[in-house]
């Protein structure tokens, strides 16, 4: 009879808006809470076969997914280690059992944002207590990248450094000027001398002193020089690399280097403008310049200038803290202004955002429906940037779900007068007999 039917449908009709209120309460009781997606409801009519003079109600099922694909805005905070996705993709993150497990044990999980502080062993991990997952850096502070395709190079997020940090220098550049007319017929022949201070293996201050010596000749110019290197963590007096270089005089090239000849104790790539040499403490790079340009080393008419000298690294340094850059890389602050980078954290993102597992405290695991993950450099492809000092907002609208949960009210009256319609009219059929 179409008569149960309706009672069917009616009852179908009460479960579904039952659902629906169930995903409304879930949506408000997190309305504070940083990183919830809302849960959404999705309903299908459902068909029974017909026939052209009688109609049976099919009724209606609800299908419930987490809108994971939607973002929040972002709040600020007094947190460096607060950090959000600006845009696409999220967080990895694993549980308290995967910080001490392979990464092919261990529960995989992604989160949109998370307030991340160290535990009592250095690892980063919010209060409900996920831990973050990155890739680790080398000595030199270069990432040590895992497959971009799998989770198998990610590792705990450990901060638990040294409290005093210092970073040797291994490059210098010289924007140097040598003045023209020391190289002319009767010049005094006078040497510039040009201190460059860098920092050793310990942090400790080394001087490196560049000699230029001009050549003059009888008559005429050279427009040569020979440049000898000392180091003072050695023995100051004893060179340890030289080198000629003389300078055009040309039209349009005028005060551009030549050519260079390496003497004893280094090599030069003409391609990369640099000189390559060892000091006590290990190898330097130095750039002088490349021939017919006048980056670098000059020769002009003009006094001796050292005027654009650079050199890397640092002297020791007490930390003063840790932050998260846009990029994900986890960085240590110290009180020399130098920073080193610990950790990178990639950006993880699957084909089907809205059929990544629901789990607990805004967690997500890869399923079936999701597609298999791939990690991102932040702010490349199809991801967006880490923002520090900032977690995002609940994805509830409580106007919104208020106005659906009086939407949901009257459906479920609706249904509910259905039923006891259904049953008045079965009543009347009972008292047909009577």
């Amino acid at each position: 009879m179409t008569i149960s039917s309706s009672l069917n449908a009616g009852v179908m009709g009460l479960n579904v808006n039952a659902t629906r209120l169930a995903t409304i309460s879930d949506n408000i009781a997190n309305s504070s809470t940083y990183g919830y997606k809302r849960s959404e409801v999705d309903f299908s009519s459902m068909v029974i076969n017909q026939r052209s003079s009688v109609y049976s109600a099919g009724g209606v099922r609800a299908t419930t997914y987490k809108d994971i694909l939607s973002t929040a805005s972002l709040v600020s905070t007094g947190n460096a280690l607060d950090i959000a996705i600006n845009g696409g993709g999220m967080i990895p993150v694993t549980d308290v059992f995967g910080v001490n497990q392979t990464s092919t044990e261990r529960d995989f999980m992604m989160v949109p944002t998370g307030g991340f502080s160290p535990d009592e062993n250095g690892n980063l991990r919010t209060q409900s207590g996920l831990y973050l997952l990155g890739w680790p850096t080398d000595s030199t502070g270069d990432v040590i990248s895992g497959s971009r395709d799998s989770t198998n190079g990610l590792v705990p997020v450990n901060i638990d450094i040294s409290q005093f940090s210092a970073s040797p220098t291994r490059n210098i550049g010289l924007g140097i000027n040598l003045p023209a007319d020391s190289t002319i017929a009767g010049g005094t022949g006078e040497d510039f001398s040009l201190p460059i201070e860098y920092y050793d293996n310990l942090g400790r201050a080394q001087t490196l002193t560049y000699t230029f010596s001009p050549v003059v000749p009888a008559t005429g110019e050279s427009n040569s020089w020979n440049v000898s290197v000392a180091d003072s963590a050695g023995d100051p007096l004893a060179p340890i690399a030289s080198f000629d270089i003389s300078f055009n005089d040309t039209a349009g090239n005028g005060g551009s280097i030549n050519t260079i000849t390496p003497g004893a104790g280094m090599t030069y790539d003409a391609a990369t403008g640099e000189m390559e040499f060892n000091v006590v403490s290990g190898p330097m790079t130095a750039f002088i310049g490349k021939p017919g340009e006048s980056s670098g080393i000059s020769q002009l008419a003009a006094p001796f200038s050292p005027h654009n000298v650079t050199k890397d690294g640092s002297p020791i340094g007490d930390i003063l803290g840790v932050e998260i850059n846009q990029e994900g890389q986890v960085e240590a602050i110290f009180s020399s202004g130098f920073r080193r980078t610990l950790f990178q954290i990639p950006v993880v993102d699957v084909p089907n955002v809205n059929g990544l597992t629901a789990r607990n405290n805004q967690a997500y695991s890869v399923s079936q429906d999701s597609g298999d993950l791939y990690l991102w450099d932040a702010g490349t492809g199809s991801v967006g940037s880490y923002a520090g000092y900032a977690l995002m907002e609940s994805g509830t609208d409580i106007a919104a779900e208020l106005t659906s949960l009086i939407e949901t009210q009257r459906a479920y009256s609706s249904n509910a007068k259905i039923i006891q319609t259904v049953d008045e009219m079965l009543q009347e059929t009972t008292n047909l007999k009577r």
